[in-house]
């Protein structure tokens, strides 16, 4: 079951092929390796953690005839540690027997929580380093002066806040990423070594013309490699005074734990996203943890989202889907009655109408759908736009000059890019303006075509335009989140095209994000700090 890809059903026939009958439901092996398919299973649906009882549950599906003996051979075995949330007791304990007269006492209602060794490492060391950015700054610095010439007033409360705090959070719209921009620029005319960290190219470009610097804004994964930024000090730690990262939800916990190692002392630090996106793709749900635990100081942004765009996904956030005004054709609605309809439509928006009705290009339009499969996923729809906007025979792996691809390099992150050639060496990408090699052994599994995507991955990125299409069979995967996170993409005009009824206000009212079972926020919350009260 370590294999990726391999399913219990799988396994328990080769396990059965090589041992016959020396092997059953309840063997040993058997059951410690399913509580740990379990537990990665449900860290790829973004929980660092599962309730013991829902794991016992599962195992009892799949014919464990003593789950609860399972649980506690896999516990022993180090294949999962075991967490009790509520209460001090250990997993073995039996709550005191009360002494002669006295009432027993009502037990605390406790949450016995699964998780896999990595993402409980991952947690306790975020909740420490967290914990101490929070006590080691200066608390009283003068920031008054900056905070007076701020753009505008949420601004200018983010930096008086962040003068007085080693950890804060900042949340808003897209109109309120100018915040974290005015609050490093301000700061690096204090002379703090200040910078900005973004999820993707897309949002560092941007950051950086809002700052008005070109070196204020780096990517999270190139800060963490290395290749951006402004390097380690002598004792390995990142040599900055102020660090924003922006696009906080799609930070997983171990991503975060390895980035705040990476402050020293005194370095202040700003979470700053939108609370309404779809969360990270790892593990974990960082942002949202701190901003429930309020561990620190928080900032609300004030500043609204403008034009019927900004209206629609404001509305969208509070789980009303209502028609706005769009006087420019801002927002389209196009009705279409199947798949097939809509696979039509789109290449027809992308290619004529927008650039037509718009004059924005083909190349700044960006598809988004629910999934990957499907009669109009991601996977038909670029065929389709392929065929219009770039045919060929695809002579380079199912990739010629010109096509528009999405490059993974890592799990988690999505890099847009443009195919210019291929040799020897591999497909060479150009993404973001920077070239990109990617070796013949891994274009397979890690490019794809891009003129549509999910709306996970184009989290975090803008484009002019935006064509969100939803047929009929799309009805399920809808959700507050997705909605949001996909209508917010678009800049200047969103069409969407529109196939599931009334899914769509449905999905808006009534279907928030999913839960993710995380240890983090009551981590945080236990944490004796000076902020922890405000």
């Amino acid at each position: 079951l370590a294999v990726p890809g391999v399913r219990p059903e799988q396994a328990d026939g080769f396990a059965r092929a090589l041992l016959g009958s020396a092997c059953g439901p309840d063997d040993g092996r058997r059951t410690a390796a399913l509580v740990g398919w379990l537990l990665e299973r449900a860290a790829l649906q973004g929980h660092t953690a599962l309730d013991a009882e829902a794991v016992r549950a599962a195992l009892a599906e799949r014919a464990v005839s003593d789950p609860e003996e399972a649980v506690r051979n896999a516990v022993e075995e180090g294949v999962a540690l075991v967490f009790q949330e509520g209460a001090e007791a250990g997993f073995d304990e039996e709550p005191e027997a009360p002494a002669e007269g006295e009432e027993p006492e009502t037990p605390e209602p406790v949450q016995v929580l699964l998780g896999l060794d990595r993402y409980a490492l991952a947690e306790e060391s975020l909740a420490d380093g967290l914990a101490r950015l929070m006590n080691a700054c200066e608390k009283g610095a003068d920031w008054a002066e900056a905070a007076a010439a701020a753009p505008s007033p949420s601004a200018a409360e983010l930096i008086r806040t962040t003068a007085t705090a080693g950890l804060v959070a900042h949340s808003g719209g897209e109109a309120a990423r100018a915040e974290p921009a005015a609050l490093i620029a301000a700061a690096r005319g204090l002379g703090l070594r200040a910078l900005g960290a973004t999820h993707s190219e897309d949002g560092r470009r941007r950051l950086a013309d809002a700052v008005g610097s070109p070196d204020a804004a780096v990517t999270l994964a190139g800060l963490l490699s290395g290749t951006e930024g402004p390097g380690r000090d002598e004792d390995g730690a990142l040599a900055l005074d102020l660090l924003v990262v922006l696009d906080a939800p799609q930070l997983d916990v171990e991503g975060a734990a390895v980035l705040v190692e990476a402050l020293a002392d005194g370095v202040r630090l700003v979470l700053s996203g939108d609370p309404g996106v779809l969360g990270s793709a790892g593990a974990g749900r960082v942002f949202a943890d701190v901003l429930a635990a309020r561990a620190c100081p928080q900032v609300v942004s004030r500043t609204p989202d403008p034009g019927p765009i900004g209206e629609l996904v404001s509305g969208i956030g509070i789980g009303e889907l209502t028609q706005v005004e769009a006087p420019g054709k801002e927002v389209v609605i196009v009705p279409v009655r199947d798949a097939g309809e809509a696979v039509h439509r789109t290449v027809q928006l992308v290619a004529d109408s927008v650039p037509r009705a718009f004059s924005i290009p083909a190349t700044e339009t960006q598809v988004i759908t629910v999934g990957h499969g499907g009669a109009a996923g991601t996977r038909v729809l670029n065929e389709a736009l392929k065929q219009r906007l770039n045919p060929g025979p695809g002579r380079f792996g199912g990739f010629d000059p010109g096509d528009r691809v999405i490059h993974v390099p890592a799990p988690g992150r999505a890099v847009p890019g443009v195919v210019r050639s291929a040799d020897a060496e591999g497909l060479h990408l150009e993404c973001g303006g920077v070239p990109v090699v990617v070796p013949q052994e891994r274009v397979e599994s890690a490019v794809r075509h891009g003129w549509a995507l999910s709306a996970h991955q184009a989290a975090g990125m803008r484009w002019p335009a935006a064509v969100v299409v939803l047929p009929g069979d799309a009805a399920a995967g809808l959700s507050r989140p997705w909605v949001y996170t996909a209508f917010g993409r678009g800049e200047r005009h969103l069409s969407v095209v529109h196939g599931v009824d009334q899914a769509l206000p449905h999905a808006v009212a009534q279907i928030p994000a999913q839960e993710r079972t995380t240890r983090l926020r009551p981590l945080l919350e236990a944490l004796p700090t000076p902020d922890a009260a405000s």
